[in-house]
């Protein structure tokens, strides 16, 4: 798409050598995506973006202008992040500390959204299709399909994989997709 690569990048985007990125990726203006990182197949960065170099982002991931992604940050297939959201990975961070040894694993599953400007805390995980309304600050666990809101981020319902909040019966009303709440989970077969 652009050198000979099977991906795009801007002429302002600085690709390290070592960078794996795939097929159909797009990677625009004043992006940096650094040595060792991983980034899968038709994905979109958008402007300003940082990957460090044990960052790893799945396919058809969508990453909206001005986020980082940092080292030990892990987000699965079909995952959006919004504009300015925010990922951490260490819990205490001191200019005058170095603490590179103790960064906590955060874990984005299959399919989640990240609202604009959203605060992601190291050392959880995200699980799959949950919804993170703009502004939140998320510093637990999210069970798949839950919609989480506010700072601290608390649950307020749940979402379908369309991203539609569900109804009193667990049915997306875009899909008509029946959803079951088993064990305090959301599941969408018995």
């Amino acid at each position: 798409m652009s050198n000979n690569n099977p991906y795009f990048s801007h002429p302002s985007a600085i690709i390290d050598e070592g960078a794996q990125i795939g097929e159909g990726t797009k990677i625009w203006h004043f992006c940096h995506v650094s040595t060792g990182s991983k980034i899968g197949e038709n994905c979109v960065l958008g402007q300003n973006c940082y990957v460090g170099g044990k960052a790893i982002i799945g396919n058809n991931v969508k990453i909206q202008n001005n986020v980082s992604i940092y080292d030990a940050v892990e987000i699965e297939d079909d995952v959006f992040c919004g504009p300015s959201c925010v990922f951490t990975n260490v819990i205490n961070p001191r200019a005058h500390v170095i603490r590179k040894n103790e960064y906590k694993t955060t874990m984005v599953k299959k399919g989640v959204s990240i609202g604009a400007n959203a605060t992601i805390l190291c050392g959880i995980t995200l699980g799959e299709y949950a919804f993170i309304g703009a502004g939140a600050v998320v510093k637990q666990n999210v069970l798949p399909y839950a919609l989480m809101v506010g700072v601290p981020a608390i649950q307020k319902g749940w979402v379908s994989k369309a991203g539609m909040v569900l109804d009193e019966n667990f049915t997306c009303p875009e899909t008509g997709e029946k959803y079951f709440l088993i064990n305090g989970k959301l599941v969408t077969t018995e």
